[in-house]
Parts: structure tokens; sequence; C-alpha cells
């Protein structure tokens, strides 16, 4: 029994309970014990960063609200009242939000974090989303702001979006890096009627089509992606290499994800799938990256609710290995 997962296993299977009948929570306190590369693992300062971003998309109609709602929620979420901030302050998540690029100037919020690249990305039917340089650059900043909550001893992480019209930038990343038609990935976002779903469908059809792309994942994410998007592509990237654990939340996230598994495709062991979004393209997206997530709510708020949601169960799971008694600790018989 050398290797860390024998050891692990031997740990969890001697708890005072049948072999596996703690299921998925197995598997976890398995999986965070290998991305820490211990035994006894610890979650610390568990942290949900919000990237918003304005998408020049939504000024062809791809969402029935108007992109000034991005603004507007990044306001509620300053002011504690989103739902984001409620599942987190319930869960003791820290909780930080990023002016990735909102079409708005803020006031000096000690709560935000300001990463502006530009006020909102172009529109996608004329042309990129945005330069390479800009899409470097946002990159560049999702890793040092994952950088300063690893320098605050934060070793569990997750991210959530806001930005009109970026279930429509997600479809189109998905379409292009998984070869699913584009008409499959599109779902209805922030409330569209079967009109406006079928609408939508149409546009980005022709968003797709304009851009002939090769498999260069800097340049898809740069020709269709939204500032929070890209800065989420590089927070995850830099997660992995601290070797923090990585919650993952929902179908805008996960398109953000599927850029970086092109970069990085290992990045998938820091991975924790925390819900299947009821968007629909999500099911697709994790059939693709072999995900089973751990909730199935209907949920499809993002923000990253899933993930402050299903982080108490991650956390059970880790203190189930710690804490639990083994069979020898508590003088109870094991099954010969």
């Amino acid at each position: 029994m050398n290797s860390l997962i024998d050891k692990l296993q031997h740990k969890i299977d001697n708890k005072t309970k049948p072999l596996g009948s703690l299921g998925k929570l197995e598997d976890i306190a398995l999986q965070v014990g290998q991305i820490q590369n211990t035994t006894s693992p610890e979650l610390n300062n568990p942290t949900i960063i919000v990237f918003a971003a304005d998408h020049g998309l939504a000024d062809a109609g791809v969402s029935p609200f108007p992109k000034e709602v991005t603004h507007q929620m990044v306001l509620n979420f300053l002011d504690g009242g989103a739902a984001i901030n409620v599942l987190s302050k319930q869960n003791g998540i820290n909780l930080k939000v990023v002016d990735a690029g909102i079409d708005a100037d803020f006031d000096n919020n000690p709560n935000l974090i300001h990463a502006k690249i530009a006020k909102g990305t172009k529109n996608i039917l004329e042309t990129p989303a945005m330069t390479i340089d800009e899409c470097n650059k946002a990159i560049e900043k999702g890793k040092a702001i994952v950088q300063e909550q690893f320098n605050e001893a934060c070793n569990v992480i997750g991210f959530g979006e806001m930005g009109i019209g970026n279930t429509s930038s997600a479809s189109l990343l998905m379409s292009k890096i998984t070869a699913i038609p584009i008409e499959d990935c599109v779902g209805k976002g922030t409330g569209h009627n079967d009109e406006g779903l079928k609408r939508k469908k149409e546009i980005l059809k022709q968003a797709f089509e304009k851009h002939q792309l090769d498999s260069d994942p800097i340049k898809i994410l740069s020709t269709f992606g939204g500032f929070e998007i890209a800065m989420m592509t590089g927070a995850y990237l830099r997660a992995a290499e601290l070797n923090m654990t990585i919650l993952v939340d929902g179908f805008i996230v996960t398109s953000a994800l599927l850029v970086a598994y092109k970069i990085n495709p290992l990045i998938l062991e820091n991975c924790i799938f925390t819900h299947n979004s009821n968007e629909q393209g999500h099911l697709h997206m994790l059939e693709y990256l072999n995900a089973k997530p751990i909730l199935n709510l209907e949920m499809r708020l993002g923000e990253g609710t899933g993930a402050a949601v299903a982080y108490p169960i991650i956390k059970s799971a880790v203190n189930i290995l710690n804490q639990m008694a083994s069979f020898d600790d508590a003088g109870v018989s094991n099954k010969e």
C-alpha cells in the first residue's frame, strides 16, 4: 500500500461503515486528498469569484433584457442582495466580484475588483468579440486574481459570472470546441420564450458561420468569448497550477473550462462539478468532459450559485475523511 490513492482508499474503507456506503462522498474525499497530495486534506478560506462583463452581441437581440442589467446586478452583488450573496454567507464562503468589462463605471468599492479590459466586447455578428491582445490580458488578469486569493491561504475556489448575452458566447464556444451543432448548444438563457429562443438560434447560427476558425483555443476564445469568460479561463489555469480544488458551476462557467481544458487537459483532475445546470447545453458539456456533477436541482441562475449550494457536501466529504472514527479507533469489529 504505497501509493497515495491506496492510502486514501484504505482510510476511507476503514471508517466505521459498510464498504462504499457513503457513495459519492467517498469519491469526493478521495479526489480532494489526491489534489492536495495528503490523506488529511483541508478546505481553507473557500472563495467564489464572480466575473462580470458586457457583450456586444447583446445589442443584436440575443437576450430579452438590456445589457444595463449587468451593471444593475453587479450593484446588487455589492449590496449583498443576490442569491450568491445569500448562499455564500450561509455556507461560510468568501465572495469576490470582478468588473472584467462592464459597460459602466463604478465608484471605488472594497468589495469590487477593478479589472476592466474594455466596456464590453464587440458584436460577434460583425467582428471578433475581442483582439488576441485583449484576450490574453483578460486571461492574465484572471490568473492574477486567483493568485491573490491563494496568497490569502485559499485552497478551494469556485467561479461565477454575470453578463447579459453570455449564454450566447458560451453556446458559440461550446459548439466550436465540441463540434456539437450550434442549435443543440443554445438554451433560453435569461428568460426567452419559444419565439425568442428561435430568434436567438438564428442569430447565433449566423455568428458561428461568419467566423472560420481553426482549433486554436485562444483564437476561439477571442472570437466568441466575453471578457468574464476569458478571465475565468485564466483563473482556472492558475488555480490548477496552484493545486487548488476547483468548484465548477454551470453553463457559462463550464464554457470557460472547455477553453482551459483545451490548453491544459490535466485541469480536470482539480475540478469538482457541482451541479447540472438546467440550461440545455450544459449536459452536453458535462458529457464531453466525462464529468459527473454532484447535484441536479434544475438551477440555471449562474453567479456561482450551484457551487455555493454544493460546497457543504464537499466539506462533509472532507470532514468524514478526517473526523470519522476507524474500526480500530472505535473498537468496532470489522467484517472478516
